[in-house]
């Protein structure tokens, strides 16, 4: 015997009192249904709307996926960042909302006006490719390029850039060992949780190696400020996402490296998730 349809209300609600965040519940049903993430007001006019026996079977997998800690963006494949849909799975990091900071600061240091030569963007780490199509749709006068040690994830991230149609150029690379020439801008959302830390164990069905960074979190971000001078115009800067803890030894870092304007930049929720500085010489 078939179990009975569930209306949207019923599978909202069924989602509530199992303790899934209204959004995310919101996001899952709107998969299940083949509707757009981000139309959740649909859901409103179609809240005694039933589902069919496909759907519900789609919505109990989802819901239970969800509830074992599986992030939304694996389960529906896509992710909205900066105002682009990425497609994103297990092959890399789910990407956050408080990275957009990141972008928006590299934003914000770019000059205003095409330059001359051409603006050279390096995004290292790139993941999904989500920071560095997002400064290629923003600047499409720039010449983007994207690096990552990961063949997965470089694969996802050309998948993107081709469903976008953004001519990002992609290097597999261990940080910049691999890359050629100086960029004016390096931005990096790099691992930075330290080995042990408790957080970790809500993260397990996202890939350790882009997340964790040795004792302190800091390894890989050493790396990347003793590289980043011998790949910057003069002028350029390197700007880092890091812990919630982590921007004063970050801003010690650059500042023994001998950057300048070394500063931070605040996410969503108010916390220093971002610092980077200028190279002079």
């Amino acid at each position: 015997m078939n179990a009975p349809s569930l209306t949207l209300t019923q599978c909202l609600s069924q989602a509530h009192a199992q303790g899934l965040a209204r959004v995310d519940a919101q996001m899952l049903l709107l998969h299940s249904l083949g509707r757009p993430l981000h139309d959740r007001a649909w859901l409103l006019t179609h809240d005694s709307d039933t589902l069919t026996p496909a759907q519900q079977a789609t919505w109990q997998a989802a819901l239970q996926r969800r509830l074992a800690g599986e992030p939304v963006a694996y389960i529906t494949g896509r992710k909205d960042f900066f105002g682009l849909t990425l497609s994103v799975d297990a092959r890399v990091l789910d990407p956050r909302p408080d990275t957009e900071t990141l972008v928006e600061w590299a934003l914000a240091v770019l000059p205003a006006a095409p330059a001359p030569q051409g603006l050279r963007l390096l995004d290292l780490g790139t993941g999904s490719g989500a920071v560095a199509l997002a400064l290629q749709h923003a600047r499409p006068d720039a010449q983007v390029w994207a690096v990552d040690a990961s063949a997965d994830a470089l694969a996802v991230a050309r998948a993107n850039a081709q469903q976008l149609n953004l001519p990002v150029q992609f290097v597999q690379s261990d940080w910049l060992s691999a890359v050629p020439g100086v960029f004016d801008l390096i931005v990096s959302n790099p691992p930075y949780v330290a080995e042990g830390d408790p957080h970790l164990s809500a993260l397990t069905h996202e890939p350790l190696q882009a997340l964790t960074s040795g004792a302190d979190g800091l390894v890989d971000i050493r790396q990347i400020i003793a590289q980043a001078p011998g790949h910057l115009a003069p002028g350029g800067w390197l700007l880092l996402e890091h812990g919630w803890n982590q921007a004063t030894a970050v801003q010690a870092l650059l500042a023994q490296a001998g950057f300048t304007e070394v500063q931070s930049r605040q996410d969503l929720g108010g916390v220093d998730r971002c610092t980077g500085g200028r190279w002079s010489r």
